[in-house]
């Protein structure tokens, strides 16, 4: 199985075009050591020939240019994605739908009833999908059964529900219902190897704990560092854990968790806020991280497995 992140940072990415923050300000004067990020994807294959494309992000077509292993180019017009999942109906993970309208046949998007759900109601993508390329939507069932998708030859699938929250937009919002966020434990059929890949990612339950266990590699939410952190630096009210989202510090938090898992295990954490001072790569969070074998996801990181 080869993973190909195609964005690593939450929604707005890093810079966010409107935040000055001193991680944003940092990185566009040059007064610190950074990298930008587009928006949270990630694209897998079991074949190294057909790609599931998790998560649409708004910055699809750049992720796109930037990885022309998507771009084989056996035709006038070719893409090696042969299918999308969902894992939410966040808008920063399913707006790139709107980019991707062109395709020449349906698109097979993957995603839970309630993801289309709202994808259908409160931000109608798909209804509107209909009038340009189509989609041909399959369920996700969230009874822990493993599933195959026939699209993507040699992986083996695993959904899991998460507690996160439901988009604005969502009747949902506040209120979440078992299937508005998953996360996936990807098999590879020939090797047995498992990535457990959770973007959004909320409170450590115990069926989440035994995936992330049963993994070899663990990517995995590292929205904020600090639930206050939006709070402290004056940029919003919200906290992390009320967007659904676990911060990485404190107790209970993500590299609590992590640290507790097999030294084998390889664990990175993907959809850093722009507020999030691990950006800084000189930083202490960055060190404290470093030293707890814990790697940060960057647009155009490879995972082999």
């Amino acid at each position: 199985m080869r993973v190909r992140v195609l964005g690593s940072a939450a929604g707005g990415g890093f810079p966010q075009w409107n935040c000055n923050c001193r991680t944003c300000r940092g990185v566009r004067d040059g007064s610190l050591r950074a990298t930008a990020r587009t928006q949270s994807s990630i694209a897998l294959t079991g074949d190294d020939a057909n790609w599931l494309l998790c998560n649409a992000s708004p910055d699809i077509l750049a992720q796109l240019q930037a990885n022309p292993v998507l771009q084989p180019a056996r035709a006038l017009r070719d893409t090696a994605i042969a299918a999308i999942c969902l894992l939410d109906a966040q808008v920063d993970h399913t707006t790139g739908l709107y980019m991707l309208r062109e395709h020449r046949a349906r698109h097979r998007v993957w995603t839970t009833a309630p993801v289309r759900e709202d994808l259908t109601r409160g931000n109608p993508i798909l209804p509107l999908l209909e009038h340009y390329c189509g989609v041909d939507w399959q369920e996700i069932g969230l009874d822990g059964a493993t599933f195959a998708m026939p699209e993507i030859p040699g992986l083996r699938f695993t959904a899991l529900p998460l507690t996160s929250n439901a988009p604005p937009y969502s009747p949902h919002r506040d209120a979440p219902v078992p299937g508005d966020t998953i996360g996936l434990l990807v098999e590879a059929e020939r090797s047995g190897r498992r990535l457990f890949y959770a973007p959004g990612l909320g409170e450590m339950e115990p069926h989440v704990w035994a995936a992330m266990r049963a993994a070899d590699c663990v990517l995995v939410d590292g929205t904020c560092w600090t639930d206050d952190e939006m709070e402290r630096q004056g940029v919003g009210r919200k906290r992390a854990r009320a967007m659904g989202h676990l911060p990485q510090s404190g107790p209970g938090g993500m590299l609590e968790w992590l640290a507790k898992l097999p030294a084998s295990t390889r664990k990175v954490l993907i959809h850093i806020n722009n507020t999030n001072p691990i950006l800084d790569e000189d930083g202490p969070e960055r060190a404290a991280l470093a030293a707890a074998g814990i790697e940060v996801a960057h647009d155009g990181m490879e995972i082999a497995l």
